[in-house]
């Protein structure tokens, strides 16, 4: 079983920066990509920053938050990072890290599992 832990969300003002960050923890064999999601009150969930280049792919964002957010990631820890500048209001929202990982299940053999944190809530006032 994998376990996700946030942190970092809060209050910040327009132009404010914040930290998010999400520890995952548990039975992971290895760890395909990961990344940030946000959600606001009756709209869907939409993806803020992938990263896929820990096993050689790219690391993308949504328009919205390019040049603003970066996502990083601590391999040893298994934690990765969203560093959001220059935020603005309709950042708004409860965050949530996705990890996709690969578990043990059995002898020698691995089950892809999609993980999801709780979420942190991200309010920025204008």
């Amino acid at each position: 079983q994998v376990q996700l832990e946030e942190s970092g969300g809060g209050l910040a003002q327009a132009g404010g920066s914040l930290r998010l960050a999400c520890a995952a923890s548990g039975n992971i064999w290895s760890i395909s990509h990961m990344g940030w999601y946000r959600q606001v009150p009756g709209k869907e969930r939409e993806l803020v920053a992938m990263d896929r280049s820990i096993n050689g792919g790219s690391i993308n964002y949504v328009d919205s938050v390019k040049g603003r957010f970066t996502i990083s990631r601590e391999n040893g820890k298994n934690t990765i990072y969203l560093q959001m500048n220059n935020l603005k209001p309709e950042d708004s929202a409860v965050y949530y890290c996705y990890f996709h990982v690969w578990v043990l299940s059995g002898p020698n053999r691995q089950t892809n599992v999609e993980v999801w944190g709780r979420g942190t809530l991200v309010t920025v006032s204008s």
